[in-house]
């Protein structure tokens, strides 16, 4: 017998049993709480807070109290708060392939393997962003193709993981929108839950290079759709 027993990453959830409606429920919801909070988000929340009703209680209650705490604060200092947490520190990126391969040469085929993710369902990139930006893919999740988009977050779940942590330790209100995404995915294997231990303590990559041969990202669309009927 081993003397040896796991021990399961800080703050590990336990999967709450969902629906394939009401996992894509909780991925459309937080896509829209963890954008930049545009004007055109921030009139959505009254939406996003009764669509989320019906949701099993620990997923709901963590998406209605961000809702609640957007809507009590004034959109100017919401939207300092997002570029401070998710732009300035590299543990709160919300760019999942980051986590993995950091600015280094890896992270160009990493990113084109969202894209060919996005195509095979017959989508594209209908906005300026990188296409492994978690509100894309928790977009794509929801509404595009559910397999795919479940099997994007299940492989960066390492990613995922690291920024719950991170906003956890920050007491940042956006936390329980990761955690709800966090609760709804399958739970994470050992090999998973090793690796995340290792991300949290050495953090993402840090070799720089460019990533311009990747050339422009088309935006985020199904096929055809002018981007003006994005996101509406």
């Amino acid at each position: 017998m081993s003397g040896f027993v796991r021990v399961a990453s800080p703050g590990t959830l336990r999967p709450v049993p969902v629906t394939a409606r009401e996992r894509a429920l909780t991925c459309m919801a937080a896509s829209v709480l963890l954008d930049y909070p545009t004007p055109e988000q921030l009139a959505r929340l009254a939406t996003v807070r009764d669509g989320v009703a019906n949701l099993p209680e620990p997923v709901r209650d963590r998406l209605v109290a961000f809702t609640d705490h957007a809507r009590a604060h004034d959109p100017q200092d919401l939207a300092r708060t997002y570029v401070d947490t998710f732009d300035l520190k590299r543990k709160c990126s919300m760019y999942l392939s980051y986590f993995s391969t950091g600015d280094t040469r890896r992270r160009g085929t990493a990113l084109v393997r969202f894209v060919e993710a996005y195509r095979a369902a017959g989508w594209e990139v209908g906005r300026d962003e990188l296409p492994d930006f978690l509100p894309i893919v928790l977009e794509f999740t929801a509404t595009g193709d559910a397999e795919l988009g479940t099997a994007l977050l299940a492989a960066h779940r390492e990613g995922i993981e690291v920024l719950r942590s991170a906003l956890l330790a920050m007491r940042s209100p956006y936390a329980g929108v990761v955690e709800a995404v966090s609760l709804v995915l399958p739970r994470p294997t050992p090999d998973v839950e090793d690796r995340l231990l290792q991300l949290i303590t050495a953090g993402p990559p840090t070799e720089m290079v460019g990533l311009s041969a990747l050339g422009p990202l088309e935006p985020f669309a199904p096929a055809g759709a002018a981007s003006s009927e994005v996101r509406q």
